[in-house]
């Protein structure tokens, strides 16, 4: 999106914050601090939702010279697995913060509904979902009396349900297949052990490679060696890693949520709903067992390849919305 912007003339310049948000250190919040007093005054700041309902004091500090924009992807205390006080804080914290925004801008049409408790007006919410890269043609595994290749792309976290894709893919051991799981495996190092463990105790050591995060070469030879794109994830507001899959021409398996039923549409995947272990086992099932299914689902997958979202188009949408922030003030 930074490049896009750039390239339609805006000045555009990224600030990285701590890693530690959305339970931000005190370290981290000093550095937002001092990172948001360096932007000059009357710029729109745009902060994205994982920092943003963080650090209210800082955003209320900064909004009487700042233009703030929040990037919501999903408000923080709608966070799947949240305890009761947990989200109760990040709400209270959220509401007060998007108070200080004149613009609120959610990547995909399932957040925005959310925001309704927290009472924003309608004209100051606009989506704009993320574009998609275009890619090449995913070759494959090879030979259909070759190892059926699945791949999943997302940070081991509770969230993304990797537990429950092992367990459903456990009762599918009699067949052909191995797992690659791309995705960060140390920003939530708890569920990252309890996928290692579950990888043991269902005895699939040999079946599940977990190669953490990868650079875009290294993820590009992931997606190009699939012949499945597998994710079991329990709460997406958009669904970016299934968009590249699709970019790929790989048929899909995944849940019902987010934007990912718009994406897969009827001949492009299977999809079953959140956290039904019995349904995933049986698009699974089905996927490994039908290799016309697979075939014609892939060719499923490339007719929406050439319908994805472009980044050039996400682009002009926001810098139509910021365009409105310089208009109305």
């Amino acid at each position: 999106m930074a490049a896009a912007l750039r390239a339609r003339g805006c000045r555009v310049r990224l600030i990285e914050l701590d890693a530690s948000f959305p339970h931000p250190t005190t370290a981290a919040l000093e550095q937002a601090g001092h990172a948001l007093a360096s932007v000059p005054t009357g710029t729109i700041a745009i902060i994205d939702s994982l920092a943003f309902g963080a650090m209210p004091d800082l955003v209320a500090r900064e909004a009487a010279r700042l233009r703030i924009v929040a990037l919501l992807h999903l408000p923080l205390a709608a966070t799947w697995g949240l305890d009761v006080d947990t989200a109760r804080r990040f709400e209270s914290s959220e509401r007060r913060a998007l108070g200080c925004t004149v613009l609120v801008i959610v990547t995909g049409t399932a957040a925005a509904p959310l925001l309704a408790r927290y009472e924003v007006p309608s004209h100051r919410i606009t989506v704009v979902e993320p574009g998609t890269d275009p890619a090449p043609l995913a070759r494959g595994s090879g030979p259909a009396d070759r190892t059926i290749e699945l791949l999943c792309v997302g940070t081991l976290n509770a969230i993304k349900g990797h537990e429950l894709l092992l367990e459903a893919l456990a009762a599918t051991s009699n067949r052909n297949w191995h797992l690659t799981c791309a995705g960060s495996l140390t920003r939530d190092p708890t569920t990252a052990d309890r996928v290692c463990a579950a990888t043991a105790r269902l005895g699939l050591a040999d079946r599940v490679t977990l190669v953490g995060d990868l650079d875009r070469d290294a993820l590009a030879t992931c997606y190009d060696r699939a012949d499945l794109f597998v994710l079991a994830t329990r709460q997406e507001t958009y669904g970016m890693a299934v968009a590249e899959a699709l970019a790929r021409g790989l048929p899909v398996v995944a849940t019902m949520t987010g934007a990912i039923p718009e994406l897969v549409g009827s001949d492009a995947g299977v999809l079953v709903p959140v956290d039904d272990r019995t349904a995933l086992t049986a698009a699974l099932t089905r996927l490994l067992d039908d290799r016309a299914l697979r075939a014609r689902l892939a060719g499923g997958a490339r007719r929406v390849r050439d319908r994805l979202p472009t980044w050039e188009a996400a682009a002009e949408r926001m810098v139509a919305a910021l365009a409105a922030i310089d208009a109305h003030g």
